[in-house]
């Protein structure tokens, strides 16, 4: 799996320091934004391009408030994306939804939370079975 990373301005700072915290534990981490990207469709556009190169592929969004980045991730066809703010939904949006791409805000979750969602939405895996019916029908939207 690889976890591909990015932010606009907004949410640099965070983006930051999620990626230095996935690869101190030892996640292969791919920021498509050495530099912050001008908006967050821009940003959410890159990360989802590598998201959806391989379905192991998972990423992380973030921006000022996790609204803008959602909003733009719901856009791509295939790409299920989760608004975040705790540990419980990030974990079972993962294993319910098998989002692919979750966002987060800078402005809303401080450093620990944000490393604890990150975390529980990295270590969920999908369970399939019932809930592949509701995945598949978020699969043919837009």
């Amino acid at each position: 799996m690889k976890v591909i990373i990015g932010a606009d301005k907004g949410g640099f700072e965070l983006k930051n320091k999620i990626k230095k915290y996935l690869e101190g534990n030892d996640y292969d981490v791919v920021d498509v934004t050495e530099d912050p990207a001008k908006d967050f469709v821009e940003s959410t556009n890159k990360i989802l391009d590598k998201v959806l190169e391989n379905d192991s592929n998972l990423g992380v969004a973030v921006d000022a408030y996790g609204v803008g980045s959602f909003m733009a991730g719901t856009k791509h066809k295939k790409a299920i994306v989760a608004e975040l703010s705790d540990e419980r939904t990030a974990y079972m949006t993962r294993e319910h939804n098998n989002a692919r791409m979750i966002t987060l805000g800078q402005e809303v979750v401080g450093e620990e939370l944000a490393f604890n969602i990150v975390r529980e939405f990295l270590s969920a895996e999908y369970a399939g079975g019932r809930h592949q019916v509701r995945v598949d029908m978020l699969n043919e939207m837009c």
